[in-house]
């Protein structure tokens, strides 16, 4: 239970951040920017805040399922399972994300799925690193 916390704070959180600059980005905003366009940019994002852990909640969740379904398998490692999440978490919003506006290309669709990827291998590795995981049980001689 304490994995999809870890994903629904800092999923939405860190994923809206990147979605916000992603945008300004395609929008040419910071071709001529100072640095008190900077701070609006900050305020912007704190105003936006509720919006994306309404509308980033639910995917945080489910890259969060992602993740609690790659530990149950044995095989795969942490760090293995940190970039398998990652990934999936890169594609889904790529292809989620990447249509929008009128540019469309390599570009876009990389900025659009680092927006997925960077929150999934964050909260990941928080999970990881400080969510204590189910340990194989020993047989017993």
């Amino acid at each position: 239970m304490k994995r999809y916390l870890v994903f629904a704070l800092v999923g939405p959180f860190v994923g809206g951040f990147l979605l916000l600059l992603t945008t300004t980005y395609q929008s040419g905003y910071w071709t001529q920017t100072s640095w008190g366009e900077v701070g609006k940019l900050f305020v912007v994002f704190f105003k936006t805040l509720q919006y994306s852990y309404l509308f980033g909640f639910l995917p945080s969740l489910m890259i969060g399922a992602v993740d609690d379904i790659i530990l149950h398998i044995k095989r795969i490692g942490p760090v293995l399972r940190i970039l398998l999440v990652g990934i999936v978490a890169f594609f889904l919003a790529a292809f989620t994300y990447g249509s929008r506006g009128a540019e469309s290309g390599a570009v876009q669709f990389i900025l659009y799925g680092l927006v997925g990827f960077v929150p999934a291998v964050i909260s990941s590795w928080l999970v990881h690193k400080y969510i204590d995981e189910p340990q194989p049980a020993a047989a017993s001689a």
